[in-house]
């Protein structure tokens, strides 16, 4: 009987992260249904790993609005800090020990008298964040693409972290043996006082039960975050690190183009024999329809988007009015990835045409135009998502396959392939225009 609660403890433990686990390779598989993108490693690796460290680790952008990256840091180190504990929660989960740390001693005081803090200050964070999104309502939390599940996922993680914080402390409270140590019941020593007058059975059941409540609590977390917004916490790292280093205002050549020209300049008959009518339609398709079209690092970018909508804070389209929205472009983008990765599974493995697609049924053709393509929301990401990347391979579709786009943008050109310039008039006449 007395290895009961271990193996109850090593039978939750493997079901949660066996899940986490799966739902790990699902998203790999989801991100990996996008174009091979060549991206040479060998080439500014430092770069790439200075980057890493300075963006999702170092929280750099999100410093640029000092309180709110202050707040942000504190909920983001406090939270993977005091989760350190969690290592000391595992083992003693498994060989039934009780605080196996603490023969540190007055180390270990210190160590969780510094996870108590950090914790209160955690709480204190999060409680700002919701009275931002609840009460003060900040406009950015309040566009249509943030209604229903998307404030709910907001607002279910604040209560997640509160909760597991409060466990954490009050999980040290109730703990007597703990409360006899030097130093490192800094927050808890104010907590107990309301338990004090409790039995120690009545203490030690109550101490066991948050103890419970927290690693189930952080497990739940864990598996949660495929589902959530929070995801980033996992993905702003690969994020940063295979983010573009070009500058901001480069486009790329699209490869189909490229295929194309080659193979018009190309008269080796052997060449073209290779290209079968299938892998010809492949290398025909200009721009993306749906996500299937787009890169790997692109399904990246809408897994690791955090929501937050800085990106259309700062963008001017949406700024005097227009639809446009980047994190909207960028949630749709995972939606529908979601919806193809559920048709996957449903179908056993194979996709099975849904005729729907990301342009019309998610992303309007009003939003894709309304884009000036200034990398305004590229810039302001904190995490280096890159919306614009998938506006400009929309257009490329409307465009080079459907031969669909504002009237104003077609006699443009048309104006550039008669007269080559942008403007109605005869290239005789080009001489004329210094005067």
């Amino acid at each position: 009987m007395s290895y009961l609660p271990n193996i109850a403890f090593l039978l939750i433990l493997s079901l949660s992260l066996g899940y986490f686990i799966s739902n790990i390779i699902k998203l790999k598989r989801n991100i990996n249904l996008g174009v091979d993108l060549d991206i040479d490693l060998s080439v500014n690796r430092k770069k790439r790993w200075a980057n890493m460290a300075k963006i999702a680790l170092g929280q750099s952008k999100m410093v640029r609005r000092p309180i709110v990256g202050a707040l942000h840091a504190i909920v983001y180190v406090g939270f993977i800090i005091i989760n350190i504990e969690l290592l000391e929660i595992v083992i003693d989960g498994l060989i039934g020990t009780h605080r196996i740390f603490s023969g540190m001693g007055v180390f270990y005081g210190f160590l969780i008298a510094s996870f108590e803090l950090l914790a209160v200050l955690v709480i204190f964070a999060v409680s700002v964040f919701w009275i931002r999104r609840n009460l003060i309502k900040v406009k950015r939390f309040f566009e249509d693409s943030m209604k229903g599940w998307p404030k709910l996922d907001a607002d279910l993680i604040l209560y997640f972290e509160i909760i597991l914080m409060s466990l954490f402390l009050l999980m040290n409270a109730t703990d007597v043996n703990f409360q006899n140590m030097d130093n490192g019941n800094i927050i808890s020593g104010f907590i107990y006082p309301l338990f004090e007058n409790y039995s120690a059975e009545s203490l030690h059941v109550m101490e066991r039960v948050f103890w419970w409540m927290h690693i189930i609590g952080i497990l739940l977390f864990l598996n949660y975050l495929y589902f959530s917004k929070h995801l980033h916490i996992l993905l702003a790292f690969p994020n940063t690190f295979y983010a573009s280093l070009e500058n901001k205002g480069k486009m790329n050549n699209l490869k189909s183009v490229t295929n194309e020209v080659n193979l018009m300049l190309n008269d080796n008959s052997a060449t073209l024999e290779e290209n079968s009518e299938e892998n010809m339609n492949d290398i025909m398709k200009f721009g993306a329809s749906d996500v299937s079209d787009l890169n790997w690092l692109q399904l990246l970018n809408a897994y690791s988007c955090t929501e937050c909508g800085r990106c259309t804070n700062v963008c001017p389209a949406n700024i005097t009015g227009k639809k446009l929205s980047p994190r909207k472009i960028m949630m749709n983008t995972r939606d529908r990835l979601e919806e193809v990765s559920k048709n996957i599974d449903k179908n056993k493995g194979g996709f099975v045409d849904d005729g729907k697609k990301l342009i019309d049924d998610y992303i309007s053709r009003e939003e894709l135009w309304a884009c000036t393509s200034c990398n305004a929301c590229v810039e302001e990401c904190p995490i280096s998502i890159d919306p614009l990347s998938i506006i400009l391979d929309m257009r490329r579709y409307l465009v080079m396959e459907e031969a669909s786009a504002p009237a104003e943008l077609n006699n443009m050109m048309s104006n550039i392939e008669n007269n080559g310039a942008p403007w109605p008039y005869n290239q005789m006449d080009r001489l004329n225009w210094k005067d």
